[in-house]
């Protein structure tokens, strides 16, 4: 039977409070399971992280790294980017004998497939990185000012923000009550679209829209 040990990662807090980027993940790792792995596997252990790919101290990446290290179970993240930003840490895990890398978006991938995408990957930000300088640096030389906003798009910011405010009391009832009665954001979402409310900007609610709507009217009692 093989076995996996699933690793997630996310940049910020914010990220995994509100699931944003976890699910994508999880639909990734799950399709790999369900179309390549072999049959039978089993999950031994699932390790979610929040912590820049760039950080040098990773205590729960090294916990996983380790467990797989120990039980020889397949190191399965949905992204080579989720395992790190750089590429000379991919390129000790694939060398490390003791572990086996897989990636679900790159199902076919063998060592060496991977640790080329890494290095393109990591050659491609950092010519994004000078890019980007180099922009910034020519237009403050030509009397660009950065940082604030521009007067025409401050008045647009406030537009934008008043109209949200407005979309907030709209549904004020109904997710304080729910959430007095310990229903979760996602359940919100759902009574919201199946009473046919629309978002601010007329779409559907998800989790993540109720958690920001419910923040806003916190902000607005305080």
């Amino acid at each position: 039977m093989e076995e996996f040990i699933v690793l997630k990662r996310v940049s910020t807090r914010g990220q995994a409070a509100s699931g944003l980027g976890l699910a994508a993940q999880q639909r990734d790792i799950d399709l790999y399971l369900n179309n390549y792995a072999k049959v039978p596997y089993k999950i031994i252990a699932e390790f979610t992280e929040v912590s820049s790919g760039s950080a040098k101290l990773r205590p729960v990446f090294d916990e996983a790294v380790e467990l797989a290290r120990k039980t020889g179970a397949t190191l399965l993240c949905s992204k080579i980017d989720r395992i790190s930003r750089k590429v000379s840490v991919i390129s000790t895990l694939i060398e490390d004998k003791k572990i086996t890398l897989r990636v679900a978006t790159m199902p076919n991938a063998d060592n060496f497939q991977l640790h080329i995408y890494a290095a393109l990957a990591e050659q491609e930000r950092e010519f994004i990185s000078r890019r980007t300088k180099a922009a910034l640096a020519e237009y403050k030389a030509n009397g660009g000012v950065l940082g604030g906003a521009r007067p025409e798009q401050e008045k647009m910011h406030q537009a934008n923000r008043e109209k949200a405010n407005y979309h907030a009391l709209r549904v004020e009832n109904v997710i304080k009550l729910n959430r007095k009665d310990g229903n979760s954001y996602q359940t919100i979402a759902k009574i919201l679209n199946e009473m046919k409310v629309e978002t601010a900007r007329g779409g559907k609610w998800h989790m993540g829209t109720v958690r920001r709507y419910d923040l806003r009217l916190l902000e607005q009692t305080h």
